[in-house]
């Protein structure tokens, strides 16, 4: 019994880390919207706050 629960965890375990690979469309904005620099998101169309010091 001990050893179903152990195979049936690591199976869903399995099932979530390919759902966790996918792509969801507009991620490529998301990431676009970050700071080269420190990987803050820039919030409008002003410079990041770093100021390349990060």
């Amino acid at each position: 019994m001990v050893i179903k629960i152990v195979v049936l965890f690591l199976v869903s375990m399995g099932v979530l880390a390919m759902f966790g690979k996918l792509r969801y469309p507009g991620q490529q904005r998301i990431e676009a919207m970050k700071c080269p620099r420190c990987g803050r998101y820039k919030l409008g169309k002003t410079p990041c706050d770093c100021k390349g010091k990060g």
